[in-house]
């Protein structure tokens, strides 16, 4: 009898190591892991740079409170910078604890100058940005508010897609716009580059912030370091988490100067974030994607790997009805509740994972080998030919 809570609806299989690609669990099964603790394990199971880089670490100094400077988080800060559109960073442990940070920048920006109630947060309904008291309503699902509340004010919601409702819904107080821009939990939808263009225009012209989350798509899992920078807009507030820590828990928010100028001794902390062990292996993760050619084999791997699925949705058009993502964000949407053929794939000894739309979140580590999706498929088309 376990101990631990029912908040999760825990499959019944446990694992004992992982390598790459694979996991092995306790009862010796060997399985292609293309869950990665849900995007998070961006260079696959038991990667030795990591290791290494986390073990002599370790030998050295794990904690220090964010009373002294921790060189080893300022160094991670200064990469960030250096690759992306940010001025400034604030460490956290988890994408939740980013995207609360992102809410609090946001409205102690306006707070700064004068404009205390501009303070609502615009986002689309039903989306996800963590469990969190306060996320659970900035996503907007009566399924996941059920039962906490009273409700948590300052959070309006738009439909997904719906650009007339967008539009009308920006007031006097509204303080961002906060989207996914790619939904992970939402359905794997893609928010396309004319539409984050769009945003941004919109944001310019009502002086409002865009908050563009990416703990689920960022970090090369799009196949560029961050999804929205295909559509070469600039948001102000990006939080990140996930990749990059490769499985070790960091949680980032990255911001321009002129929002981070609000943020002043006192306004924001955490105990965890920014301790030199978390930052020691951003760094790690770091000097991997940015090798020359890391993200251009993502794409190659990545359109590879959506053509044969288009393939495979061809071959049962009964059955699938969409292939959707980017990068390695990848989405099979089912005519008919997803479960079953989920567990069907498990009993093959592939892992995925469900997400709303009945789709099936396919999310390989970044360093995936051709020969590892090629099983993926062989197992996928297995089977669709014996479902029923």
């Amino acid at each position: 009898m376990s101990a631990l809570a029912k908040n999760y609806n825990r499959r019944k299989i446990a694992f004992k190591r992982g390598k790459g690609s694979f996991l092995y669990s306790t009862n010796g099964k060997k399985y292609l892991d293309f869950v990665q603790g849900i995007a998070v394990n961006s260079l696959g199971h038991a990667n030795p740079y990591l290791i290494r880089a986390i073990n002599k670490q370790a030998k050295k100094v794990w904690h220090v409170s964010n009373a002294f400077i921790i060189p080893e988080g300022e160094k991670l800060a200064k990469r960030l910078t250096q690759k992306t559109f940010a001025d400034y960073v604030i460490f956290q442990n988890s994408g939740v604890e980013a995207t609360e940070a992102a809410i609090k920048v946001a409205r102690r920006y306006f707070y700064s100058i004068g404009k205390p109630n501009k303070n609502r947060i615009l986002c689309v309904k039903n989306s996800f940005h963590g469990r969190t008291i306060a996320a659970i309503f900035a996503s907007g699902s009566k399924k996941m508010t059920e039962g906490f509340g009273p409700k948590i004010a300052g959070f309006d919601h738009f439909v997904f897609g719906n650009h007339k409702s967008l539009k009308k819904k920006i007031t006097k107080n509204t303080a961002a716009i906060m989207v996914e821009p790619i939904m992970g939990e939402g359905g794997i939808k893609v928010i396309p580059d004319w539409c984050l263009k769009e945003l941004r225009k919109l944001c310019n012209k009502k002086k409002i912030l865009l908050i563009l989350d990416e703990v689920q798509c960022g970090i090369g899992r799009s196949g560029n370091f961050f999804a929205f920078e295909k559509s070469k807009v600039k948001p102000d507030i990006v939080p990140i988490a996930k990749g990059i820590g490769g499985g070790f828990p960091i949680g980032a928010l990255l911001m321009t100067k002129k929002v981070a100028t609000a943020m002043v001794p006192g306004t924001h902390g955490s105990t965890f974030g920014g301790n030199p062990l978390a930052m020691t292996v951003g760094n790690a993760v770091l000097d991997q994607i940015f090798k020359k050619g890391f993200l251009k084999s993502v794409k190659k791997m990545s359109k590879y790997f959506f053509n044969e699925l288009i393939k495979v949705k061809n071959d049962y058009p009964k059955l699938i009805k969409e292939v959707r993502g980017s990068g390695l964000l990848i989405g099979l949407q089912f005519f008919n509740d997803q479960r079953k053929f989920i567990q069907k794939l498990e009993n093959n000894k592939l892992l995925t994972i469900r997400a709303a739309e009945n789709v099936i979140r396919i999310l390989p580590p970044l360093n995936v080998k051709k020969s590892e999706i090629n099983l993926a498929v062989k197992i996928i088309r297995k089977v669709c030919k014996e479902y029923k």
